[in-house]
């Protein structure tokens, strides 16, 4: 009896933790009201009539990804050699130039969502894919984590058409090896007009540290991916496929038996 008390305590504190987190980030966006917004920072991915328009520029290219709230997205892409660049926005949705305030309401459409700017001479969609998988919860329909709504399910939005392959391939994999234990949801659509979220939200982790960390351990995503990746430490998603170890140093062929599957190792 003692037991159980003590573990509705401990979720009543993660829960109250999260609700004051969230309540004094509230406040910090109404105060930040006044900014300007930067509108259109990552540039539309597609006119409206669906024909391609700059899609990558030069040796930059560019991938989108929903996971849910998208400061934990930012943080977690930022970070990576090759990437140039994280935008957090909206994409996916009916209304035009929406709001924060619109698009949490779940109505507009969209998903929170991160542009990823890169050079794909120094890190791959592949990798980036994998990074993805292991941030989320792909098995969870209703949003993620603590933060429920149609706007934080998770997505990833293609591009060109080896960028809808490799996603439905990396989806395809990851249902295979049933690391979760369960359907995996995750859409793979086309990419729509993406719109950069207002300027307060921008490297929030780097902005508001302390309230960023302690939003991030209170909503669970942290113990989440622990918890499910800790005994697949050698899963890799693209192992046979050279542009995967971008960055990387390509294991042995002795490390690669160990790694993959035999049918895996045949065709690398």
């Amino acid at each position: 009896m003692k037991l159980k008390q003590k573990k509705n305590h401990s979720k009543l504190f993660g829960l109250a933790v999260f609700i004051g987190v969230m309540l004094g980030t509230v406040f910090i966006l109404q105060m930040s009201a006044g900014l300007e917004r930067k509108e259109n920072v990552a540039g539309k991915i597609f006119p409206e009539g669906g024909n391609n328009m700059s899609i990558h520029s030069g040796n930059i290219k560019k991938a989108i990804f929903a996971g849910g709230c998208f400061w934990c997205m930012e943080y977690v892409f930022e970070e990576l050699p090759g990437v140039i660049e994280v935008v957090s926005g909206y994409t996916g949705g009916k209304v035009k130039n929406p709001t924060y305030e619109q698009v949490s309401t779940g109505k507009t459409g969209h998903y929170e969502s991160v542009l990823v700017r890169y050079d794909p001479t120094k890190i791959s969609y592949e990798r980036l894919l994998e990074v993805f998988w292991k941030s989320v919860d792909p098995t969870d329909a209703g949003g993620q984590f603590y933060d429920r709504g149609s706007q934080y399910k998770t997505a990833i939005f293609y591009i060109d058409d080896e960028q809808r392959q490799l996603a439905e391939e990396s989806k395809r994999r990851i249902e295979m090896a049933n690391i979760f234990g369960s359907k995996i949801v995750t859409d793979i659509l086309p990419a729509k007009e993406f719109y950069s979220a207002e300027e307060y939200h921008q490297d929030y982790y780097k902005k508001c540290p302390l309230r960023f960390e302690s939003y991030h351990k209170a909503s669970g995503r942290e113990s989440f991916t622990s918890r499910f990746w800790k005994n697949y430490e050698r899963f890799r998603l693209f192992p046979e496929r050279q542009e995967y170890w971008l960055g990387y140093k390509k294991p042995s062929r002795e490390e690669l038996k160990k790694i993959l599957s035999p049918l895996q190792y045949r065709v690398t």
